[in-house]
């Protein structure tokens, strides 16, 4: 399988997906979730293949969400298939449902749609250098289904709250002491625990690990009901000049000035 923007591998039972965007911070294009899901779709369906993979090419960023220079007023566009919104809530609902644990190695930026393609990974092992955060209402977006809500389940509901209201970012060692991440480690040995934690998986039994998946999810598997409402409520914010806002101070590399959108 041929990518452009993602680097696809399969080896001794992992399979590895690579986000291959480093000059813009791994942000993803529409091309980039369709290259990711036929790359999901490839694991799910690959017998020889228990453990997936996802990553971000080079030390900057592990994925920093959409790429805010591709999104013009009503959104991302879609590129002759699923739009941006649909795309990703694909990429998130076979990550969630592929019966085979997914380790995200974050190795820089996890920040926006990133930041959820991360939380909703089984497993999360990060770089010291790694930063942690949401952008949402910083650049008039959100992700009002599992970006938040599944978010509380992992960290509580103030801390998941504090994330998306405020926009901070969070090292690596604030991420663990939360219960964001699962292991920090130094950068150099990224690759070597994720590899180590791939053995320990695949000595395990298939059936297990899948059957427990289903199980874990099962608690919160009504969120994708909302979070289909979310991406369509998110199609028409697209369209609104307080979203507009939002995305053109990113772009201009200014603060946005929401003050006007309080006005009743």
């Amino acid at each position: 399988m041929n990518f452009d923007e993602i680097i696809y591998t399969k080896k001794e039972g992992v399979a590895k997906i690579a986000i291959n965007r480093p000059e813009r911070y791994n942000a993803f294009t529409v091309k980039t979730l369709h290259e990711m899901i036929q790359a999901l779709e490839d694991a799910w369906a690959d017998k020889s293949v228990g453990v997936v993979v996802l990553t971000g090419v080079g030390q900057k960023a592990f994925c920093t969400g959409g790429d805010q220079f591709t999104r013009g007023k009503g959104g991302y566009g879609h590129g002759g298939g699923l739009d941006m919104i649909e795309a990703h809530s694909h990429v998130i609902f076979l990550i969630r449902n592929i019966p085979k644990p997914v380790i995200a190695a974050v190795n820089g930026y996890a920040i926006g749609g990133g930041h959820v393609l991360h939380v909703i990974c089984d497993l999360t092992i990060a770089s010291e250098t790694a930063k942690f955060g949401q952008v949402g209402p910083r650049v008039g977006s959100y992700d009002a289904g599992f970006g938040t809500a599944f978010l509380a389940r992992v960290v509580g509901e103030k801390r998941a709250r504090e994330i998306w209201y405020l926009c901070r970012q969070y090292s690596a060692a604030e991420a663990y002491e939360m219960g964001l991440v699962n292991k920090v480690v130094h950068p150099e040995k990224l690759e070597e625990e994720v590899e180590s934690l791939c053995k320990e998986l695949l000595a395990k039994s298939p059936t297990a690990l899948a059957v427990l998946k289903a199980s874990f999810n099962a608690d919160t598997e009504g969120l994708l009901g909302i979070s289909n409402m979310a991406g369509y409520s998110l199609k028409l914010f697209y369209d609104t000049e307080e979203s507009t806002e939002g995305r053109n101070a990113f772009t201009e590399k200014r603060q946005p000035n929401f003050s006007k959108f309080r006005e009743g």
